[in-house]
């Protein structure tokens, strides 16, 4: 890719790595023309771009974290699909409404060879891809498709696998209307009583209750630049001061990044990206996620159902709980 292709997903702290890289691209060409062996300094230069990338990457604010995980190349739930799985078919419409949500996307897999359930958020690549899928903002029938999802993979003894990446539920008048409240409220209460194992994975932006309607299982992973949060931190930042302009001040507060997550309880693993980000290198990101999916398949499974359901119920009810200091 050239650097005029990168340069609108380019993201403002990335700007001191884009311009070393292209220093030793210029180095390389003008070496080649005029025939002079510069190795030595293009593998010192190499060396310096790879420590300034991991340095960039494992020193980012909340804030930055939040546009790597919005990154539009950044890899989506029918990506790490594709990648992990050695069988996959879609399955479509909520049949209740007769309407197919294209931003919940949900089917059946063979995951090592492992029969599942997976279902997850849809971002699209482009503009138009995005509008096809609202943005990754799924509908009252989306909820209600990963709900019949859940139930089928119930009925048939097959693990639950989630995938979040949305900025939150479709906020408009129609989803009111269609009842979206009451589809994310169902989703919540039914995902409780499910016999099989359920493994959420947070692939980019968890948002609001969008990212809870398909966020309620046994285990919750999350990619390391990921966010999950209550609210958008532009949202949050317009209800306390007025001004979106203060999102990053709300990103901090807001403890949206994985470790914070981890830190409070709520999360149970962070799966490490490669240098860059999961969008420099998909493959590698879909390998990890998998590593860690059959791993936390393989320790569930030796759960019966009744204790599964017993152990996910105490896993929420322990969220938020703290003791005061004796007085």
């Amino acid at each position: 890719m050239s650097n005029a292709e990168r340069r609108p997903l380019l993201l403002d702290f990335e700007k001191p790595l884009v311009e070393l890289e292209s220093r030793i691209i210029q180095i390389r060409e003008l070496a080649e023309e005029n025939n002079v062996d510069v190795s030595d300094q293009i593998e010192q230069l190499e060396g310096r771009a790879t420590q300034l990338r991991r340095e960039i990457f494992h020193s980012l604010t909340p804030a930055q974290r939040l546009q790597v995980a919005r990154h539009p190349r950044r890899p989506s739930t029918l990506d790490y699909i594709q990648a992990m799985t050695d069988e996959w078919v879609e399955l479509h419409g909520d049949r209740s409404t007769g309407s197919d949500d294209k931003a919940l996307v949900g089917g059946v897999a063979r995951l090592a060879g492992r029969p599942v359930v997976m279902l997850g958020h849809q971002k699209g690549r482009d503009t138009k891809d995005n509008v096809a899928r609202n943005f990754g903002m799924a509908s009252p029938s989306g909820y209600r498709k990963a709900m019949r999802l859940m139930n089928h993979a119930n009925r048939f003894g097959m693990p639950i696998l989630t995938f979040i990446d949305t900025p939150g539920a479709y906020a408009g008048v129609e989803a009111e209307r269609l009842g979206q409240g009451e589809a994310i409220a169902y989703n919540l209460r039914e995902m409780f009583r499910l016999d099989v194992p359920i493994v959420c994975t947070v692939i980019g932006e968890g948002g609001s209750g969008g990212a809870l309607g398909i966020g309620v299982g046994d285990r919750l992973l999350m990619f390391e630049h990921s966010v999950y949060t209550v609210a958008s931190p532009e949202a949050c930042a317009a209800i306390l001061w007025k001004d979106a302009g203060k999102a990053p001040q709300a990103a901090e507060a807001l403890r949206i990044t994985a470790t914070d997550l981890q830190n409070l309880g709520i999360l149970d693993e962070i799966l490490p990206e490669p240098d860059g980000g999961a969008h420099a290198n998909p493959l590698a990101a879909a390998a990890t996620l998998k590593q860690a999916l059959v791993s936390s398949l393989d320790h569930l499974s030796t759960h019966a159902a009744a204790e599964l359901r017993e152990l996910r119920y105490q896993k929420f009810r322990d969220i938020g709980v703290f003791l005061e200091p004796a007085t």
